[in-house]
């Protein structure tokens, strides 16, 4: 298939090396960026971000926490349809944050399951909103393990904690990555509710602890995303 193509588009310099390599293409290669993130730097995204807020019904002034969790290879009901991943402790964190936080839960594509529907209104079900990145518009805090959405989110300059309870699975013997995760994460690595909890309630001071590996993280995967991608790639069409 790869023989078919005149150029294969890369979001940022760390891709290019991995597309190359997973796909085994050796033609041209151009570094775009991602189209897909031009809406977080769009004049009108603040506007977006509060359209969205009042269209899932969220009070003004609450702090809103987007969980996206990868799906798992080893939980599934087959290979179209996944089981929802879910190490959050849902009602522990009701208890503790349901005052002034809202927690929406991003399932990937793959995954069949919903988030029933009692945890509403603390914890709502946005799978099937049409478009991630206006959630990542939304959201004033990202919560993940090891979704792609992270490279995403960095362009806002928001917070990141990754609830990782299975690092040493996932990285040995589930999937791997194809980055030192530990050591470019730009936000903590947590293992509990608990530690989720906390976490929320320190902002602040984990901004500032992690401010050099979040810029890190954006100088090696964001370095092309600009707002511009999407007329990158229209100018490479025209060609």
């Amino acid at each position: 298939m790869s023989r078919q193509w005149s150029v294969l588009l890369s979001p940022n310099a760390h891709s290019t090396p991995v597309l190359r390599s997973a796909l085994g293409y050796s033609g041209r290669l151009v570094e775009t960026g991602l189209p897909r993130t031009d809406a977080l730097f769009a004049p009108d995204r603040d506007r977006i971000a509060a359209a969205v807020r009042a269209r899932l019904g969220i009070e003004p002034g609450r702090r809103v926490v987007l969980y996206a969790p990868t799906p798992r290879d080893d939980l599934a009901y087959d290979a179209g349809h996944h089981r929802l991943h879910l190490p959050l402790d849902l009602d522990l964190a009701r208890r503790e944050l349901a005052d002034d936080h809202v927690l929406l839960v991003r399932g990937h594509p793959l995954v069949a399951d919903r988030l029933p529907a009692h945890h509403a209104p603390f914890a709502l079900d946005v799978s099937a909103h049409p478009d991630a990145t206006e959630l990542l518009l939304a959201a004033d805090v990202l919560v993940t393990d090891y979704s792609s959405l992270a490279v995403d989110f960095a362009n806002t300059g928001r917070p990141m904690l990754f609830l990782t309870p299975d690092l040493p699975h996932y990285r040995d013997t589930l999937r791997g990555f194809t980055l030192d995760f530990e050591a470019r994460a730009p936000g903590p690595l947590l293992t509990d509710t608990g530690e989720l909890i906390d976490a929320l309630g320190d902002l602040t001071a984990i901004a500032a602890a992690g401010a050099e590996a979040y810029a890190d993280f954006r100088e090696a995967f964001c370095h092309r995303d600009d707002g511009g991608a999407a007329g990158r790639v229209a100018d490479l069409m025209e060609r």
